[in-house]
C-alpha cells in the first residue's frame, strides 16, 4: 500500500511539473515573440532564434536538473529524445497539416547545421562518453549559429527601421506586462523541471522502467510540448515558417548546447548510455535526413513527408519499447 501511495503521489507531482512547464513555456513563448516582433525581426528568424531559445528552456532545465540530481540517463534521454520528438512527431504533424513551401536561402544553412550537429554529437558519443575538449566542437557550432542569426536579425531590424521610420513606441505598461509574463514563465519552467525530473526518476524506479526510456519518451515529449503548442498555433494561423524555424532552431540548440552543458556541470565529461548511442542518436540522424532532404531538393515540404516522419517516429518507439 505505501508503494502504491508513492506511485500516485509521484504521478500527481509529475503531472504538476508537466503543467508548469507547458503553461510556463507558453507564457515565456508569448513574451519572447512579442519582444522579437516589436523589434521587426523576420518571422522565420523569430522562430529559429528567440522562439527556439524559449521553447528549448524546458529541455535544458530538465537535463541540467537531472544531471545535478544524479538522474543521468533521464537527462541524456531527454536531450536527444526531444530532438527525435521534434522531428518525428511535431514536425511530422505540422508538415502533414500544412505542407508549405520554404525559402531555401533561409532554410538551407540552418537545416544543414542541424544535421551536422546531430552527426557531430553521434561521433563524439560513440565511445559512450561526451568528453572535454570534444564537446567544444558543438559549442562552436552553437556560437556560429547564434552569431549568424544575430546578424540576420540586425539586418531585419534595420530594414524595418527604414520601412517604418515613424513606428509608434510601446507603452511602459505593455512592456512591463510582457516582460513580467516572460519572467514568470521562466520561473514556472524551472520549478516544473525539478518536479518532472525528480518524480519521473522515482516513477521509473518504482515501476521498473529504465530511466533512459522515460527520458526519451514521456519526459522528452513533455518538454517538447512548447514546440508542439507553437506548431499547433502556426498551423491554425497558416504560418508554417515560424513553426519550421522554431523546430530547426530548437533542435540545433538541443544538440549543441544541452549535452555539452550537462558535461560541463558534470566535471567536463558525461557518460552516454547504450540506448542513446545505439538507438536515439541513429534515429535522430535518420529523421534529420527525412526532414531536410525533400525541401532542399524541391523547395517545399510535402504531405507524404509528414506521414513518413510520423511513421519513422512510430518505428522508433516500437524499437525503444521492444
Amino acid at each position: 500500500m505505501p508503494v502504491l501511495t508513492s506511485v500516485w503521489v509521484s504521478v500527481g507531482l509529475f503531472l504538476v511539473g508537466l503543467v508548469l512547464i507547458v503553461k510556463g513555456g507558453d507564457w515565456f513563448l508569448d513574451g519572447a515573440v512579442w519582444i522579437a516582433e516589436t523589434s521587426g525581426v523576420p518571422r522565420f528568424l523569430i522562430g529559429a532564434t528567440v522562439v527556439s531559445l524559449a521553447t528549448t528552456l524546458p529541455e535544458l532545465m530538465v537535463s541540467l536538473t537531472g544531471v545535478l540530481q544524479g538522474a543521468r540517463d533521464l537527462a541524456v534521454g531527454n536531450a536527444v529524445g526531444s530532438v527525435v520528438a521534434n522531428l518525428g512527431l511535431i514536425l511530422g504533424i505540422g508538415v502533414l497539416c500544412v505542407p508549405a513551401a520554404t525559402a531555401r536561402r533561409q532554410f538551407a544553412p540552418k537545416a544543414l547545421l542541424m544535421t551536422a550537429s546531430a552527426g557531430a554529437l553521434a561521433l563524439l558519443c560513440r565511445g559512450g562518453e561526451l568528453a572535454f575538449p570534444g564537446w567544444l566542437v558543438l559549442v562552436a557550432v552553437l556560437a556560429a549559429y547564434l552569431a549568424g542569426s544575430v546578424e540576420e536579425a540586425r539586418r531585419g531590424v534595420e530594414r524595418r527601421r527604414q520601412t517604418l521610420p515613424n513606428r509608434r513606441s510601446v507603452s511602459h505598461r505593455r512592456m512591463a506586462r510582457e516582460l513580467g509574463m516572460f519572467a514568470v514563465g521562466a520561473g514556472a519552467v524551472a520549478l516544473g523541471s525539478r518536479l518532472l525530473v525528480r518524480h519521473g526518476s522515482l516513477l521509473a524506479l518504482l515501476l521498473g522502467v529504465p530511466a533512459g526510456v522515460v527520458g526519451s519518451t514521456v519526459v522528452a515529449v513533455g518538454t517538447s510540448l512548447p514546440e508542439l503548442v507553437t506548431t499547433v498555433k502556426a498551423v491554425a494561423r497558416r504560418e508554417s515558417s515560424l513553426s519550421v524555424g522554431n523546430i530547426v532552431g530548437a533542435n540545433i540548440i538541443d544538440l549543441a548546447l544541452i549535452l555539452p552543458a550537462c558535461a560541463a556541470v558534470s566535471g567536463g565529461s558525461l557518460l552516454i548510455g547504450p540506448q542513446t548511442t545505439g538507438l536515439d542518436l541513429p534515429a535522430c540522424l535518420v529523421l534529420c535526413g527525412a526532414a531536410v532532404v525533400p525541401p532542399l531538393l524541391t523547395g517545399r515540404f510535402h504531405r507524404w513527408q509528414g506521414a513518413a516522419l510520423l511513421g519513422l517516429y512510430a518505428g522508433y518507439l516500437r524499437l525503444l519499447f521492444g
